[in-house]
């Protein structure tokens, strides 16, 4: 595979460094430009084709979001958004997202070495996950393992036998990471506001949950939220994971509840899908319905699995409406997936299940 050749552009010399090192940290990957603004990079552009542009959005000369624009109207070259986590600098991001930016990674904590060893891998990943996106039916690249790689069994034991108790009332848990933000809007408008009560995770930095929740909120008929420690799974509510947290479902009688808390990184993400699925087949069982949607890796995939072990529904996004193949794809070769369709027919698709 040869090399994902990257431009950074960012107003903070400092910055544009870290994300350099850590980018060509990455054999798979080579940073062949950086530029103090927007302006500097459209020059720049003129004579170096990157395969992938990693860009902030609060910038001197010209904003984040006039550029991506420029950008849309002469190339499809996929920009990826770093900003920090302030709230107003998110839903920037969040604009950024509906003009066409791929993905978002958090701006380096400079001389944070706990965050840098955490966020190497995540960050690489995003970019390999924003070239994969402009070339969708390429084969995924195989995962360099480069620290161990926990699973669930770091926030939560498998349940060593089906204690759940019977209930009509179904539970919907959702996993997504690259190219979700998108499709999870698209999924939740189209739900009626008396839908089965929904817990989701999807890769995101911290502090940007809040804003996307805010976000569909504003534009779906259910109340969407995110999630915080003891909120109940109700009907008409979906509770997103909160950015460096893990979101796990629990029951207390007919109660069903979300638990969040802080934990190791599972499947290179905090918050996790797998910890999530897990949480899921351990308490709700045959009263869940998964749903993995597009998303760069493979977390999700051994947790659906043991969802569609205890008699849980699954549903897989399919390979041609995900930006990325990679989580749906992992969970289907497991053997985990009931149901593989397109996302615009997931809602019809979720609420028959839960029917």
């Amino acid at each position: 595979m040869s090399q994902i050749k990257v431009m950074v552009v960012d107003d903070s010399a400092l910055v544009r460094q870290t994300l350099k090192d850590i980018l060509d940290s990455d054999p798979q990957i080579d940073v062949i430009s950086v530029a103090s603004d927007p302006l500097f990079a459209l020059k720049k552009l003129e004579v170096e084709k990157p395969d992938v542009i990693v860009s902030d959005v609060e910038m001197p000369r010209m904003d984040g979001l006039t550029f991506l624009r420029k950008i849309r109207e002469t190339s499809d070259i996929p920009v990826v958004i770093c900003s920090s986590k302030a709230e107003e600098g998110s839903d920037n991001a969040f604009k950024a997202m509906e003009y066409g930016a791929v993905d978002i990674i958090q701006k380096p904590k400079l001389g944070t070495k706990q965050f840098l060893e955490e966020s190497k891998v995540s960050i690489c990943d995003v970019v390999k996950a924003a070239h994969l996106s402009r070339h969708r039916r390429r084969p995924l690249p195989p995962i360099r393992e480069v620290a161990p790689k926990l699973n669930a069994d770091a926030m939560l034991p498998r349940a060593s036998g089906n204690n759940i108790i019977e209930t009509t009332e179904k539970i919907v848990v959702i996993g997504a990471s690259t190219g979700g933000t998108e499709a999870l809007r698209e999924l939740l408008e189209q739900l009626p506001e008396n839908a089965p009560g929904i817990v989701i995770v999807q890769h995101m930095p911290e502090h940007f949950t809040a804003a996307f929740a805010r976000r569909l909120d504003s534009l779906c008929r259910v109340s969407v939220k995110e999630a915080a420690d003891n909120d109940t799974v109700i009907r008409g509510r979906a509770l997103i994971a909160p950015g460096n947290k893990h979101t796990l479902l629990k029951r207390s009688g007919a109660r069903y509840y979300v638990e969040v808390k802080d934990g190791p990184l599972v499947c290179r993400h905090r918050p996790s899908v797998d910890v999530l699925f897990r949480s899921a087949a351990r308490y709700a069982g045959k009263n869940a319905v998964g749903i993995i949607m597009t998303g760069m890796g493979d977390d999700g995939a051994r947790g659906m699995k043991e969802m569609h072990e205890t008699g849980a529904y699954t549903i897989a996004q399919d390979e041609s409406s995900c930006v990325v193949f990679g989580m749906p794809n992992e969970a289907i070769k497991l053997g985990g997936v009931h149901q593989i369709v397109s996302l615009e027919k997931i809602p019809a698709e979720l609420l028959k299940a839960a029917r």
